[in-house]
């Protein structure tokens, strides 16, 4: 059923090699890239959502300020100022996306990496709990990991607790980063054709399931400009068909086609539109987003903000060493998750509408903007209700 080998510390040095390689690169090629390449200034005011999605644009700032018993009682109250959770899980299967990038569990800027950039085991217990106390019968916990070993024997050398996971309640794991337990791949439709990809060739467990949940950090990144609910979901797409070793069932190599085609000419990516000729991955990256949550919709949207970090998503992108802890001591949900993604970014100091060229999104296109183009939810604080903390009470530059 499950992989038993794990990948050799040098093959995943070299994964994090190649990944950091490669983004410096796109950088510097971003740097001379038109700022006008997407027109999405012009989308500011802008809002073709539909009044069902609308109604789901509810998000909730919650006070918390550590990993502790606080953060169940903080996420229910998020919860419940969002509109509950009891009628989207009670009888239901749940999936959980967690985010845990790069696998190096060491930790990072002296702190534990889930109090940086990965998820927190404590995140994870708290939500599983309130999942099984809404009467959610199974939880499914879901990662595309760069290894073959199982999620749980990943998660243990992690130091999570993988047996008092399992004592909440119905609960699996899965590495999605090929089939898994799945006898063939689930295709995925974009309803709306989507701006790079018409579908996703994805694990069974994002279609095998009635709720999606994506638990993710408040971080910045380098090709997204933010990377929150929604970019956490761009690392559903298996590695055996999207990574640079596209092909094998035993790839554990990174994504490095979806960010550009240009030394990968002979993957073919299931579900590219024959149409489409971007190669910057400054444009390519924030698209792809888009049109995997649309594929796969967010139910409910979750932003670890209890603390993180500054400048990038990972420890490799500690170019400078001008990484550091973030302490905004909040956390933050909602049903929908271009809003709760608007709102985070918000928090995080930023214009939430930003053109390209300007922070965060100074290297790549705003997705928040893209998203709402493409009418998964509301990007505009000003139509979003937001509950609980306001923006001026939560806001932690991070600049």
């Amino acid at each position: 059923m499950w992989h038993n080998s794990s990948v050799p510390e040098s093959a995943t040095h070299q994964f994090q090699c190649n990944r950091r390689a490669f983004l410096r690169r796109s950088v510097v090629l971003a740097a001379g890239a038109p700022l006008a390449l997407s027109g999405l200034a012009a989308l500011a005011g802008q809002s073709p959502v539909s009044p069902s999605l609308r109604s789901k644009a509810n998000v909730a700032i919650v006070p918390c300020h550590g990993y502790g018993p606080e953060v169940t009682a903080a996420l229910k109250k998020c919860f419940d100022l969002a509109g509950g959770i009891d009628s989207l899980v009670r009888n239901k299967t749940v999936t959980v996306k967690l985010n845990l990038t790069g696998l190096d569990f060491t930790p990072f800027l002296g702190r534990p990496v889930g109090e940086t950039y990965m998820t927190h085991s404590a995140t994870v217990m708290a939500l599983l709990s309130l999942l099984f106390a809404a009467g959610a019968v199974r939880v499914r916990l879901v990662e595309s990991n760069p290894t073959m070993a199982d999620l749980p024997e990943t998660l243990t050398s992690g130091g999570w607790d993988v047996k008092a996971i399992n004592a909440l309640g119905r609960v699996e794991y899965e590495n999605t980063r090929n089939l898994g337990v799945g006898k063939s791949y689930a295709q995925l439709k974009v309803p709306s054709g989507g701006y790079m990809f018409s579908s996703f060739d994805l694990n069974h467990s994002y279609h095998d399931t009635d709720v999606m949940i994506s638990l993710a950090k408040l971080k910045r990144h380098l090709s997204a400009g933010v990377t929150l609910s929604m970019k956490n979901l761009f690392g559903i797409t298996p590695n055996s068909l999207y990574g640079s070793e596209a092909g094998s069932e035993k790839a554990i190599d990174g994504r490095l086609p979806l960010h550009s085609q240009d030394s990968y000419e002979k993957i073919i990516l299931p579900g590219l539109r024959p149409d489409v000729k971007i190669h910057d991955p400054f444009a390519r990256v924030p698209r792809i987003v888009v049109d995997v949550c649309s594929a796969r919709p967010i139910d409910l949207a979750i932003v670890d903000g209890i603390s993180a970090m500054t400048v990038g998503e990972g420890r490799w992108c500690n170019f400078a060493g001008n990484m550091k802890v973030t302490t905004p001591g909040v956390l933050i949900a909602g049903l929908n998750p271009v809003s709760t993604d608007t709102v985070a970014t918000a928090v995080m100091g930023y214009n939430p509408r930003a053109a390209r060229g300007a922070k965060p999104f100074e290297n790549c296109d705003n997705y928040l903007l893209l998203a709402e183009q493409a009418g998964l939810g509301v990007a505009d604080l000003a139509q979003i209700d937001i509950r609980g903390m306001t923006i001026d009470q939560a806001r932690y530059p991070y600049d």
